[in-house]
């Protein structure tokens, strides 16, 4: 061949060669299709491709043999690998008359040719992810981890590489897709990721759950057909689109996010919406430390400081203290059937509770005697709204399971943080310890503690909430100097006998009735947690055994339970319907489903004060009724001694 009729080819290839465009490309095999299927099969591999995100077609540059077959298992539509893809034949009568347009499969997807189109992009996802198509960013990074890995090992590893070094697919084992599909990190094992996903509620499809790669290819689904997908999910939403920079749907999404608070206050609705930009800041809120076996490290909780409606975003938000909501990760059921036995096994689910800052205030200052700690978060104004979205997520999704030693309060608020932050640093983190958390998320420069240094300030703006010991204390002393009682701490005085501390009231003046009354408050306090305690005991010893009246507290227990567990499972409103966060569509069932939950569970609630208090033994009931009385006592008293004093008497 001469040298210019060499170049001319040389040049003609080229030629072709540039003008072929790297893409994917569905070749259906025809030879056993009549007319009839060939076209439908034809529209539905175009209607795919047009589906897919451009990023997505022209990194998977390959050509992928479609063929229907006869053989492939009953529940299984379609399937890939290699460069192959294989439909169900079965299917392909329906598909070819259009009758699959109209059959219904009761499935999110509607109809059964939805659920093909579906299931023709549910395969090229997987042939997507096996194929290591990593973003351009992403690829020097890997490299250099992987480098790392083979000179230093897994212990000599940056944090920023781990869970990056063994990766092998495009979507499916990237940390942080990882984050927000609910596998998350086992704390100690070098990046390594929990087996479990806690994310089993409102699923478009339980199948996602299997593991991480059909978690993938279930949501390219809903990404790419459903217009919701953006509302409903939006954390992954939002990753997709970054992944491809693509949006599927352009849809306005509503500004608030529903939850359910889980308070005390049975009289109310607990259905609430949660409006990012009434968010002044978020903190990480600690409790303290006590002797109980399962608060030696304190408790880590996360307290949004919402402003009260109508007031602008500013310091005196942190004073609308009734509006401050608290997110706390804590072992459903209520504390009655808390044994550290089945905390340490994992017996309890894990849920995310939302309740008012108040009573997280109460239950821990005066009944517990533990102070808290409100440290703020240095967080973006969008790093609020991303972490307010990921916690209603969660809040409506999460249902995990409960060890005091490896996925407790503190690991479940790094992964919430994690998941609604998306910050290197945060990645770094690994802790069990609630304590542990604060000084990392401090050391880190994640938190702000400046607003603590001075003790009396962070009282009053409500950075620091102290134990009710100390004020116990003190009135105790008042008592002490005014009517010289031989106890000495406020605890010796709780110690003896309600009957006993009655003797001393008569003596008391104004002052000292008031700090009795206090006092006296504290012991009721004390009471109702040793009977609650001295019930949990009574109920997990006896709960096999029947009579003792414990098959009456049994039965009211689980009523309560039952009733009482859409607080922390609020899917259950919904009976697992939809998917995701709910929609406008979905707001009047919750109304309805919630109030009439919610009218239940204030009959109950009057109901189990009588029925508990008849089942703590006769001693425990006799004080508590003694110290009943002595407030009622004290009441009279004071009032007695206002009057005497000349104060102004109500009619």
């Amino acid at each position: 061949m001469s040298r210019r009729r060499t170049w001319l080819l040389a040049g003609c290839l080229t030629l072709a060669a540039g003008g072929t465009q790297a893409e994917l490309r569905l070749v259906l095999q025809t030879t056993d299709l009549d007319p009839a299927q060939r076209q439908a099969s034809q529209t539905l591999l175009d209607e795919a491709l047009a589906a897919l995100p451009p990023v997505f077609v022209e990194r998977l540059d390959r050509q992928v043999q479609v063929r229907w077959r006869a053989d492939l298992p009953g529940n299984v539509y379609g399937r890939a690998g290699g460069n192959t893809l294989e439909l169900d034949r079965r299917l392909l009568p329906a598909l070819a008359d259009g009758s699959a347009a109209r059959q219904s499969t009761g499935r999110i997807h509607g109809t059964l040719r939805r659920e093909l189109l579906a299931t023709v992009l549910h395969e090229l996802t997987h042939l997507y992810d096996r194929a290591r198509l990593w973003q351009a960013q992403t690829a020097p990074v890997l490299a250099r981890c992987r480098q790392a890995a083979d000179s230093l090992g897994q212990i000599g590893q940056a944090q920023a590489c781990l869970g990056q070094d063994q990766r092998r697919f495009s979507l499916s084992d990237d940390p942080r897709l990882l984050d927000l599909a609910g596998w998350q990190r086992r704390i100690g094992w070098r990046g390594e990721r929990e087996h479990e996903n806690g994310l089993v509620a409102r699923n478009p499809d339980a199948y996602e759950l299997s593991n991480p790669r059909e978690f993938v290819a279930v949501n390219m689904e809903y990404f790419l057909l459903d217009p919701d997908y953006a509302c409903r999910r939006p954390s992954l939403y939002r990753y997709f689109s970054e992944h491809f920079a693509w949006q599927p749907y352009r849809k306005t999404c509503a500004a608030d996010f529903p939850i359910l608070n889980a308070g005390r206050d049975f009289a109310h609705t607990p259905l609430l919406r949660l409006d990012p930009e009434r968010i002044l800041e978020v903190d990480y809120l600690f409790a303290e430390a006590n002797q109980d076996w399962a608060s030696r490290w304190g408790h880590s909780m996360l307290r949004l400081i919402i402003c009260a409606p109508g007031r602008p975003r500013g310091p005196d938000c942190r004073l609308d203290l009734n509006q401050h909501l608290v997110l706390s990760f804590r072992a459903f059921v209520d504390d009655v059937q808390l044994s550290s036995w089945r905390g340490l096994t994992g017996e309890y689910p894990s849920r995310l509770f939302v309740l008012p800052l108040d009573q997280v205030i109460d239950e821990y200052t005066k009944m517990e005697l533990r102070g808290l700690t409100s440290v703020p978060l240095r967080l973006s104004r969008a790093e609020i709204r991303a972490f307010v979205e990921r916690s209603a997520e969660l809040h409506w999704s999460y249902d995990g399971n409960y060890y005091f030693l490896s996925n407790n309060c503190a690991v479940e608020t790094l992964s919430l943080l994690r998941g609604g932050v998306d910050r290197q640093e945060l990645s770094r983190l690994e802790t069990i310890m609630p304590n542990g958390l604060l000084e990392l998320l401090l050391a880190h420069g994640l938190a702000d503690a400046d607003k603590l240094k001075d003790p009396r300030e962070a009282l009053r703006l409500g950075y620091r909430f102290d134990s009710y010991r100390e004020r116990y204390q003190a009135m105790f002393e008042v008592i002490k100097s005014r009517l010289g009682v031989p106890e000495d701490s406020v605890e010796q005085w709780l110690d003896t006998k309600a009957s006993d501390r009655r003797r001393w009231f008569v003596r008391a003046d104004l002052r000292t009735a008031a700090a009795l009354l206090l006092v006296e408050q504290a012991a009721q306090f004390r009471q109702l947690l040793l009977s609650r305690d001295e019930l949990k005991r009574r109920y997990l010893s006896n709960r096999e055994q029947p009579g003792d009246g414990m098959a009456r507290a049994d039965a009211m227990l689980k009523e309560i339970l039952a009733s009482s567990s859409y607080l922390s499972r609020p899917a259950e409103l919904l009976d697992d319907e939809g998917y995701g966060l709910p929609q406008a569509s979905e707001w009047q069932r919750l109304e309805k489903a919630s109030g009439e939950r919610q009218a239940r569970m204030n009959r109950l609630a009057d109901m189990l004060d009588k029925e508990v208090r008849l089942l703590v033994n006769a001693d425990r009931r006799a004080e508590l009724e003694n110290i009943e009385g002595n407030l009622a006592e004290l009441g009279k008293h004071l009032r007695q001694l206002h009057k005497a004093g000349g104060g102004l008497v109500l009619p």
